[in-house]
């Protein structure tokens, strides 16, 4: 069989990575693509991102699993213009995905079938919405409604920074969004401000058929840029699994409360869920959890360290998931080892990234097949011989080991070799599953 990836990030180079590994495929084409997948023999680039022109490829070169991997091609349809034409695909449609691609609806949902999440208030009006956070007072969370590229979250811990973020939102909106159409069609700047909530962050994704859902392995990623949770949010700076903090407890909960509520939800409201589902979950101290936001894709960098953990044959797992009611009896295996991997961001990063630095003492590709240690490509391309950064998250050095500690040993380890001009990474990924496993062990 021919596959497609779409996207050209570290998820979508980590997707393909697995979904070559299947002796059911042929080939894994990546469209776009990155220079990592442009290095392994088993991917090949298409230089396509248009969706009715990937669609036509497809169907040209007999592709017969496609698999969505960002944002953005969701939002644009490519589910829909794929089934249209009789192509499997694994995603959501374009409706779907407004639970990613609008807070504004993903909020609205959540209150009208009483998913746990955040109080908040929407906002076009600049005056009203700081009129709001005067009400209100900081900490409190303000979001552009659009896609953002993981960046239009602002954490403000005190009323000048709410304010400059919804100036930075609704008034220069220079970072990129993707605005939603107001009453008159028109693409209206919005922002979302929502109550800040205290506890600790997980990624929880599942599989959904349309009928059936599938939880994937629990994971944890780093948003903040430095260490100790400093700096600006960014698009994700590291990820590991398993995570600690989802217990068997707050993971019944989530799936109760949160994931499926959700799918029952949708198809009450006419738009059955297909795709990925990844729920931003708080968790407070009692166990108690909420949703912090959907995406409807799986996360990165977390997509990186779930890969490496999964067993079984991602191609099965992706043709069962295409089908309704296919995943009713799927069970996945799971490594039972940690892995965990470190992001390498560009100089610049999360704010205006730096492109052309020439990456250095990258492994080569006999070992990048290591299942020890991958080293997961995003904003690269390959020219000319050399491979050159061309966005904001660089690389992803993943390593699998058997506890969190042992992986992040094994990723520095390999970071340490790796050298561009501006290279930053935070040096504690992984130190909430390591000081929760030394606080166990010393209880016992």
């Amino acid at each position: 069989m021919n596959v497609l990836v779409i996207g050209g990030g570290g998820r979508e180079h980590a997707m393909a990575w697995k979904l070559a590994q299947s002796d059911k495929v042929q080939m894994v084409y990546v469209a776009p693509g990155n220079g990592g997948t442009a290095l392994d023999s088993r991917l090949k680039n298409i230089p396509i991102t248009d969706v009715v022109a990937l669609r036509e490829w497809a169907q040209e070169n007999k592709i017969g699993l496609t698999v969505v991997g960002p944002e953005g091609p969701l939002a644009a349809g490519v589910v829909d213009e794929f089934r249209a034409h009789g192509l499997r695909i694994f995603g959501p449609t374009r409706a779907a995905a407004q639970l990613e691609s609008s807070k504004a609806f993903s909020k609205a949902f959540m209150q009208r079938h009483n998913i746990p999440t955040a109080a908040y208030e929407a906002f076009t009006d600049p005056v009203a919405a700081h009129a709001y956070v005067n009400r209100m007072g900081a900490p409190i969370v303000v979001k552009a409604d659009g896609l953002a590229a993981g960046k239009g979250v602002v954490v403000a811990m005190t009323l000048d920074e709410a304010h400059s973020a919804i100036d930075f939102m609704l008034l220069d909106n220079t970072l990129g969004v993707v605005h939603n159409a107001g009453a008159g069609g028109q693409a209206v700047p919005r922002v979302v401000i929502e109550e800040f909530l205290e506890g600790e962050e997980a990624s929880f994704m599942v599989l959904c058929d349309g009928k059936d859902v599938v939880a994937l392995a629990t994971s944890q990623d780093h948003k903040r840029l430095l260490d100790d949770d400093l700096g600006p949010n960014t698009g994700g700076m590291g990820a590991y699994s398993p995570a600690p903090v989802v217990t068997p407890q707050v993971h019944a909960r989530a799936m109760r409360e949160i994931i499926l509520p959700t799918l029952k939800g949708m198809e009450q409201d006419g738009i059955p869920y297909t795709g990925f589902l990844y729920a931003g979950l708080m968790i407070d101290p009692q166990g108690h959890v909420k949703t912090l936001e959907f995406n409807c894709r799986m996360g990165d960098p977390e997509t990186q360290p779930i890969l490496m953990r999964l067993k079984t044959d991602f191609v099965d797992v992706m043709m069962a998931a295409t089908e309704i009611g296919g995943l009713e009896n799927l069970e996945l295996d799971w490594d039972r080892r940690t892995a965990l991997g470190v992001v390498l961001a560009a100089h610049g990063y999360p704010g205006t990234p730096r492109k052309g630095d020439v990456i250095e003492g990258l492994p080569t590709v006999n070992t990048l097949s290591d299942e020890a240690c991958m080293v997961f490509h995003a904003g690269t391309e390959h020219r000319d011989g050399a491979t050159l950064t061309s966005g904001g998250r660089v690389l992803c050095v993943t390593a699998l080991a058997e506890n969190a500690r042992a992986a992040r040993q094994v990723a520095y380890d390999a970071i340490h070799g790796i050298r561009f001009n501006g290279m930053q990474y935070r040096t504690d990924i992984g130190h909430r599953a390591i000081k929760q496993a030394t606080e166990a062990k010393a209880a016992k």
